[in-house]
Order: C-alpha cells, then structure tokens, then sequence
C-alpha cells in the first residue's frame, strides 16, 4: 500500500469528528477552496469536474456539517474565479486557506479533507497532488506527512 493510502485509511475516521469539532465559517471557506484548487488541477474545471466535486461533496461524510446549498455556493465562487483566471482564482483560494497557517491541527484537517476529495475519483494524480503540496506549502505543513 502506498503512502498516501495508508495515511488515508488511518486517519479517514477521525476526519469527519475532526471537522465538526472545528465548524465554522473559516473552515468551510478554506475546505472548500482547497477542494476547488485540486479540481483545476489541470488548469481547467470543466462541467463534469463540477458535477463529480459536488457529488462528492454531497455524499462525504466530512463535509456533510456543513449545509449543501452554502458549501455548492462557495464551491461555485472559487472554481468561477478560477475558471474566469486561473492563477488570480487560485491565489484567492490559496489566500482563504493561508488564515490556517498558524492552526496547523485545522490546517491538517483542510489538507486531509482535500487529499479525500483529489482521491475521490480513485485517482489521486499527480497535478493533483501538486496542488496538494501547493496548499500544504500556504499551511506550512510537510506534505510527507501524507505521503505527498
């Protein structure tokens, strides 16, 4: 089992308590945003990339604190404005993600949920890894530490 898988299984069940116990706002934004610069990976979010991050983010367990509609609405925002400019759009996102750089347990918790959503599809790529590391870079977070 790579890295990456192994760290997925360990810590997969404390993910979705991890969440709850820090709700709020601030997260929800940061999660959602990390999902966003992994899905545009590739330097583009077309329709099915939108369908398959949405279907994801309705059936995760960790996301499902948090209310749908809210988390499609912001979801929609980052990957607009990525989709509009790329790199304009994914420093906002990276911007969002940065108010966790001093909260490294949060920030583990955004790295995770993000590593969950880029393996989703059950490939974990490796733009999508990149983009990963990129977001544990802004966290300043050892992407070893996920097998990244």
């Amino acid at each position: 089992m790579n890295t990456f898988q192994g760290w997925l299984s360990r810590t997969k069940g404390t993910l979705s308590e991890n969440v709850r116990k820090f709700k709020n706002k601030d997260l929800l934004e940061a999660i959602v945003a990390g999902c966003a610069v992994v899905s545009v990976a590739d330097g583009t979010i077309d329709a099915s990339e939108k369908q398959k991050m949405a279907g994801y983010l309705g059936r995760s367990e960790e996301l499902k604190v948090f209310n749908m509609s809210e988390v499609i609405e912001r979801f929609n925002h980052y990957a607009g404005n990525m989709d509009f400019d790329v790199m304009v759009g994914k420093q906002e996102a990276l911007r969002v993600i940065a108010k966790f750089k001093s909260k490294p347990e949060v920030g583990r918790i955004i790295v995770g949920v993000c590593c969950a959503v880029g393996a989703a599809d059950g490939s974990f790529d490796d733009l999508e890894k990149q983009s990963v590391r990129e977001i544990c870079g802004v966290l300043h977070i050892a992407p070893g530490d996920f097998g990244l």
